[in-house]
């Protein structure tokens, strides 16, 4: 299996992809428009949050749930109360910063004049980002087994079924002219299990038990199979997004290893 180059990795995950490439414009109203008018447009154009504008500019934030009788800038907030990002941030901060809060407003030139929701998540090109995360974590694991495991001894781990499976891709896959190894032909599960059984590798992967380790593969699978189908991403796998965009740094020091 081929590795990237450090440089390559780390800029594809760590610094290209910023929030400006997926925040969507915040809406605005001037704070003397009548709440009904407000409610009638932020319902038709299914808008949960909008700005209030004074002289033009964006001062605080509404609400449309909190809206009622009168002007809406009546039930403005301060952006101060709200998170408030810049439109530089990477998108592996974003994700972090969307952990306790399912918004986030984005400051442009200035001014608080985008916003980005976790739903803004599921757009092609954040679901291609963590694909490649992903597939990222999962030449880690082969990594992590080809070292402590050179002879392939680590059949033991897998049912009989599991590692006849791979050997009929591994010839099917010579056939072909190509020239991978068994641990190529595994499925990310089997690497899953394999990490899972053994201490050490649970250890030098950061999963404190077996079952945690279960737990974390499977989730894995899941949000790869949900990203290959488009399914949706953020009500199902919005804790592993979180756990895996938490663990970039740290799982990229293996490039330089």
């Amino acid at each position: 299996m081929k590795y990237p180059s450090t440089y390559d990795v780390e800029r594809v995950f760590l610094r290209s992809f910023v929030a400006r490439e997926i925040a969507d414009p915040l809406a605005s109203f001037d704070g003397a428009t009548p709440c009904e008018q407000v409610v009638a447009v932020m319902t038709e154009d299914e808008i949960p949050v909008a700005a209030i504008r004074l002289r033009g500019r964006p001062v605080g934030y509404i609400l449309r749930d909190e809206l009622r009788d009168g002007l809406c800038g009546v039930y403005a907030h301060p952006f101060e109360n709200a998170l408030v990002l810049p439109d530089s941030i990477p998108l592996v901060e974003l994700i972090h910063a969307l952990q306790e809060t399912s918004w986030a407003f984005i400051r442009i030139l200035g001014e608080v004049a985008g916003i980005i929701t976790r739903q803004d998540l599921q757009d092609p090109p954040v679901r291609m980002w963590l694909f490649g995360l992903v597939t990222t974590l999962e030449m880690h694991f082969h990594k992590l087994i080809q070292a402590h495991y050179p002879d392939q001894g680590w059949e033991h781990y897998l049912s009989p079924k599991r590692v006849e499976a791979a050997r009929v891709l591994l010839e099917e896959r010579r056939r072909r002219g190509q020239s991978p190894s068994l641990l190529d032909c595994l499925q990310l599960s089997d690497k899953g299990q394999i990490i899972a059984r053994d201490a050490e590798l649970r250890r030098e992967a950061g999963f404190a038990s077996r079952n945690r380790a279960d737990e974390i593969m499977k989730r894995l699978e899941a949000l790869r199979n949900n990203l290959a189908h488009s399914q949706d991403i953020i009500d199902s796998d919005w804790e592993v997004i979180v756990l895996i965009a938490a663990r970039v740094e740290e799982v990229l020091k293996f490039w330089k290893e």
